[in-house]
């Protein structure tokens, strides 16, 4: 016997979970010390989901508006509407701590302080958003790599 028969495989902590791994898994937020459900709680998916649809649909009527005044081209209009969105996205999470599609949805962005984002982190925060990746890879805090990054974190504002 060499010792190890107590001991999980080497596959066991990840293709086991966190919890095979060791770690205790409360809600989202919780070592944060925010509150389990409403306002200040970390915000849920669809949520989000919903918040950025709006946010993107608006930012597309912009785009499209402003392609036909000056006769774009569909690729230019899809461009557009991604640099509508940044910076919609900056100035709005920088200046308010929201943007449309988040006022909608009932979510705030701030510091994990709880100041606010401010426009020099609300900038490194949409730049890593419209890279798309940072922010489809989530800790168990709901917070994507753009929100890590800027030390952010998305609430429930009501």
């Amino acid at each position: 016997m060499s010792g190890n028969e107590n001991r999980p495989r080497w596959t066991g902590t990840w293709l086991g979970g966190a919890r095979a791994a060791g770690a205790e898994l409360g809600y989202p937020g919780e070592q944060l010390g925010l509150p389990r459900t409403g306002r200040g709680s970390v915000a849920s998916y669809g949520r989000r989901l919903v918040a950025l649809l709006i946010d993107w649909f608006l930012c597309m009527l912009i785009a499209g508006g402003m392609a036909n005044a000056f006769d774009w081209t569909d690729q230019t209009k899809n461009l557009a509407t991604l640099v509508v969105f940044g910076v919609q996205a900056w100035l709005l999470v920088g200046f308010t701590g929201t943007t449309l599609g988040k006022l909608a949805a009932g979510l705030h962005v701030v510091r994990l302080d709880g100041r606010p984002v401010g426009p020099v982190w609300a900038l490194a925060r949409t730049v890593l958003l419209l890279l798309v990746v940072p922010a489809l890879l989530w800790d168990r805090d709901h917070r994507g790599l753009h929100d890590r990054a800027a030390a952010s974190i998305v609430i429930e504002s009501r």
